[in-house]
């Protein structure tokens, strides 16, 4: 087993129900994807981790020419209403092991997460975050197409129409 394989394993074994060591071409970082966040999230602007406080499309285009792999993580079967509490659950899971990545000598280890931040009742964007070692953005605050990425990497991902239905989330560590 590899090195990066024991990653897959370790986030298993804390609560990831997929991962898959990916080859960052798979990853889709689009600008219509940032438009989602502001014109259909409540949360644009109130957080230092969404937009436009995130990093834009072209940014992370850019950086993930500077890698080239990453750890795709998905927890599946989450009841709608939990949200608040596993958006949490994933951000410390994601900063934890991009910790572990990082002492491991990939010191380019950069994670990003799924929804907003939660760590605060509320965000105050004029000064600097208060959990900095484990806020992260989310995937789709930095303009990357979560559905068709995960597509590519042979993961499930469906629009949650209503909720009553479970969803799922998916991050991502991007690792060189």
């Amino acid at each position: 087993m590899s090195k990066l394989d024991a990653y897959i394993k370790k986030a298993k074994s804390i609560g990831i129900s997929r991962a898959k060591i990916i080859d960052t071409k798979n990853v889709v970082a689009e600008n219509w994807v940032r438009l989602r966040c502001q014109y259909g999230c409540q949360e644009y602007g109130k957080q230092l981790t969404c937009p436009p406080y995130s990093p834009t499309p072209e940014f992370t285009r850019k950086m993930l020419d500077e890698y080239s792999k990453g750890l795709l993580m998905q927890i599946e079967n989450i009841y709608f209403l939990d949200e608040p509490k596993i958006f949490i659950q994933i951000k410390d899971i994601v900063a934890s092991l991009e910790r572990e990545i990082f002492l491991d000598g990939y010191y380019k280890a950069f994670g990003m997460t799924a929804g907003p931040c939660r760590l605060c009742k509320s965000c105050d964007t004029n000064k600097p975050c208060k959990y900095a070692s484990r806020a992260r953005p989310a995937m789709e605050a930095c303009g990357i197409d979560v559905y068709q990425t995960a597509r590519n990497c042979g993961f499930t991902m469906e629009v949650v129409k209503s909720k009553e239905f479970h969803c799922s989330y998916v991050s991502l560590i991007l690792i060189e």
